[in-house]
């Protein structure tokens, strides 16, 4: 069987309740994606602990979720600040065309044109768009806006990122 890996999608932040609903917190704009999930996964001890999603509600600042089989304040207390996942398969299920897992970006080779400038060591959100945190020839980090008039190709088999570099974008 292949083995699972694990994508984090938000965080238990706290209860909500007395009733086992918890506060989630989670990336901008996802409510669609996680109002979708059936099942999740809460990492305990290093093992993935799969917990059936029965409602999910979201407020201006959090998701409220409710798991089947938890039903009072004690038993959610016990996951307070854990990370909620979901498998790999589940998560790309949901991806757009354009859209990728970190994991597939961090470690690609960045070009302009045919000369490499840099490689992609992470990735972070401004609250307006994805930035790719770019590690230059010379060592220095550069924040590249993941838009589409700058990135203009990712190619996951190649290991490429193709970027128009405008002028000030590198260092």
């Amino acid at each position: 069987m292949k083995k699972n890996n694990f994508v984090s999608v938000g965080k238990i932040i706290n209860f909500h309740g007395v009733h086992g609903e918890a506060k989630l917190g989670y990336s901008k704009n996802r409510e669609d994606f996680l109002a979708q999930l059936k099942e999740v996964y809460i990492c305990i001890d290093g093992e993935y602990k799969p917990f059936e999603v029965s409602k999910i509600r979201f407020t201006p600042k959090c998701g409220i979720i409710k798991f089947k089989g938890i039903d009072s304040l004690n038993e959610i207390l016990e996951y307070k600040n854990c990370l909620i996942f979901v498998t790999e398969d589940t998560a790309r299920e949901f991806l757009d065309e354009d859209e990728f897992l970190i994991d597939e970006l961090v470690g690609l080779d960045v070009y302009d044109g045919d000369k490499k400038v840099g490689a992609v060591v992470g990735v972070s959100n401004n609250g307006a768009s994805d930035l790719l945190s770019v590690k230059t020839l010379s060592k220095k980090i550069s924040l590249v806006p993941f838009v589409k008039d700058i990135v203009t190709s990712v190619d996951i088999s190649s290991r490429r990122i193709q970027i128009n570099n405008i002028e000030g974008l590198l260092e």
